[in-house]
């Protein structure tokens, strides 16, 4: 069995990331990856800070700390959010570790040596008000294919059109907003990607990006139809992996560092290799890595904006070496979440970011609403009231509703253990039946990383025991055959624990809520068969039970008019 590794977008370092971001890369990876373990699956779940490139200096200088200084607060402060909403990364590190500078220089070595990297001489623009030379990302203009007036010089979010800065129209600096630019020459190393196109190709065409979503394996495919072109790998800049001297002595004491997006990818295996160094006895970083093709399956998470760098840039890096680095397996991106029908916006604050909605509400909430309405297909849009229905619905009425009355019920009527009750019978056959089919399409669709589909199955599998309860009617069945209304009971509580089981990988915090209120010995099952799922007999009668606190509180109109005054956004009926 292939050991499963995985990896989601990088999030950058300067500022806390809204739910688009947490929704495009992150969470998903870490329902995947909860998922897997849960079936029995050996997973090394990989993220990092990206700490390098002109935003994080910038960032530093107006928050008055050393950029380095600055990198490792906002680390901290990263994490701790990454932590409140129970993302289970094997390991979070750092792309300005020491390994990620070792492992970058080593790549970019072995580039040169196979004749893929090249020195070139180049006009670049350099800021007269602001004394030094603009990186692409900092200048900004009009994109010149879609007219959009805040394309940054090395991409337009609005296109996703990879741009050079003379391509814009009437540019300015990001950092000053000052016209008066001017073009010098510098020189700067090149990823010589037009001749590693073939081999780019060949890759694609054999590594079963045909069964990628078609969102991720078209924009690579488009970027190879256009023709890739030869990239600047470098920057002046003073925080980055310096060029190494050994290799270009000149550009290293010209304190030339790599491009950000050189870098980043390979801090997937730097940040593995710091994971591995803090217990090298029992840990190998190269064994996920390094000539693992057949013992490695490998996922990536991301948004549509990162897949042009991780499906062909990073490959033909990879190629390039001439090393037999593990490459990617499988690529999941997503569209964007919006919010009321605009972008969520990091740099114009625009939406709900994640340090607030954890202030507001459970991370559960918003774990379970992202996945069920998570932007795979297409753009899909945040509004409060959608996602108030969604809580209140799904969370609070459906499951959480049938964890309370079942619980309480029975603790008026039977007291604090389970009650055995009559044997199973036919409504319980049946149930044990459905619960079975929907349990094999929630797998289905989670195996497929079909997130909505998943989150549809599970909400089905809540439903199947409000059914049951309501056509078995133990309120009415304790009035004239006690025992009857024991196995209604019995069942439903096996229900409830079959539900923390399955339920996991989307709300950990209230599975466990859930798992922990029988007072099972050694309940160390992790998932749940479909002979399992029939026979609905995981918590005997006898077992003690607590009532938890309510799981999922509703969400009022008073709340939602607090929201909406705190974080903007029309009043809309939510979507059907």
């Amino acid at each position: 069995m292939a050991r499963q590794l995985i990896t989601s977008a990088l999030p950058y370092i300067n500022g806390i990331k809204h739910l688009g971001n947490m929704v495009g890369s992150m969470l998903p990876a870490d329902v995947y990856a909860r998922y897997l373990r849960q079936r029995g699956e050996e997973v090394l779940y990989i993220c990092a800070t990206d700490e390098h490139g002109t935003p994080a200096e910038l960032a530093a200088k107006d928050a008055g700390l050393p950029v380095a200084a600055f990198c490792a607060q906002q680390h901290e402060a990263q994490k701790a959010i990454y932590d409140g909403f129970a993302l289970s990364f094997d390991y979070f590190g750092r792309s300005s570790s020491r390994q990620n500078r070792e492992i970058t220089q080593e790549f970019a070595r072995e580039l040169n040596r196979n004749g893929f990297i090249e020195e070139r001489a180049i006009r670049q623009v350099y800021s007269l008000d602001d004394e030094r030379f603009l990186p692409d990302r900092y200048i900004v203009g009009t994109c010149p294919h879609c007219g959009y007036d805040k394309a940054r010089g090395d991409q337009c979010e609005n296109c996703t059109r990879v741009l050079d800065p003379t391509d814009l129209i009437e540019p300015r600096s990001a950092v000053s907003g000052s016209s008066r630019l001017e073009v010098r020459e510098t020189k700067h190393l090149f990823l010589l990607q037009s001749k590693l196109q073939p081999e780019v190709e060949a890759w694609l065409a054999g590594n079963g990006s045909k069964d990628w979503p078609t969102l991720a394996s078209s924009i690579a495919h488009k970027w190879l139809t256009e023709g890739l072109q030869d990239r600047a790998i470098t920057r002046d800049l003073e925080w980055g992996v310096p060029v190494p001297a050994d290799e270009w002595p000149e550009l290293a004491a010209d304190g030339k560092v790599f491009y950000v997006w050189f870098d980043a990818p390979i801090e997937y295996i730097g940040a593995t290799k710091e994971w591995a160094d803090l217990e090298p006895a029992s840990r190998d970083w190269r064994s996920w890595w390094y000539e693992a093709d057949e013992s490695v399956r490998y996922t990536e998470f991301m948004a549509k904006d990162n897949v042009p760098f991780h499906t062909v840039m990073f490959p033909a890096t990879q190629l390039g070496t001439r090393a037999p680095w593990k490459k990617v397996d499988y690529v999941k991106a997503f569209n964007w979440l919006n919010y009321y029908g605009g972008k969520f916006s990091t740099s114009q604050r625009r939406g709900i970011f994640t340090d607030a909605a954890l202030e507001l509400l459970p991370a559960d909430y918003w774990r379970y609403f992202l996945m069920a309405n998570a932007p795979e297909s297409d753009d899909t849009s945040f509004t409060w009231e959608l996602f108030s229905s969604s809580v209140n619905k799904d969370l609070a009425d459906t499951l959480g509703n049938f964890v309370n009355r079942v619980l309480s019920f029975s603790r008026k009527r039977f007291g604090d253990d389970v009650p055995a009750g009559h044997a199973a019978g036919d409504a319980e056959r049946r149930l044990g039946d459905e619960v079975a089919r929907l349990l094999g399409e929630y797998e289905e669709h989670m195996d497929s990383l079909q997130f909505r589909k998943a989150a549809q199955s599970l909400r089905a599998l809540w439903s199947a025991g409000n059914a049951y309860l309501e056509e078995k009617a133990p309120w009415l069945e304790i009035k004239t055959d006690q025992d009857a209304a024991a196995l209604t009971l019995r069942t439903a509580m096996n229900l409830i624990h079959l539900y923390a089981v399955v339920s996991e990988p989307f709300i950990p915090a209230s599975a466990k809520a859930m798992r922990s209120a029988f007072a099972l010995d050694g309940d160390t099952a992790t998932w749940v068969t479909a002979d399992q799922a029939r026979a609905l007999d995981a918590v005997p009668a006898g077992t003690a039970f607590t009532v938890p606190p309510v799981l999922f509180a509703k969400i009022t109109e008073e709340d939602l008019e607090s929201y909406r005054e705190r974080f903007g956004g029309a009043e809309e009926p939510p979507a059907a």
